[in-house]
């Protein structure tokens, strides 16, 4: 007896599952390609800088200042006291509404 053939609407989501796949895998080592250069050019300090500047950031720059600032304390290339620090330094310009 003969297998029976997938139905097309079986194909089809097989076949966005691996499309998704695939752009996440691409992402992600942008993501990878992108961090690393950062993290080559700037130090400690630099970070503490950019945190603690002038002005007053939007609500994005804010939350992609902790992300960033996250992502050095992991790869290790902040201390844990700059770290502290930093991020004391952010919730405090954090506002609520």
């Amino acid at each position: 007896m003969a297998k029976q053939r997938s139905s097309f609407a079986k194909l089809q989501r097989d076949k966005a599952k691996k499309e998704r796949a695939a752009n996440k895998r691409a992402d992600r080592r942008d993501r990878k390609d992108l961090s690393e250069d950062e993290e080559t050019e700037t130090t400690s300090s630099d970070v503490l800088e950019r945190v603690m500047g002038d002005g007053e950031p939007s609500p994005d720059e804010l939350l992609k200042l902790v992300e960033d600032l996250h992502n050095r304390r992991e790869a290790g290339t902040i201390s844990e006291d700059d770290f502290e620090e930093a991020k004391i330094e952010l919730f405090a310009r954090l506002t609520v509404d």
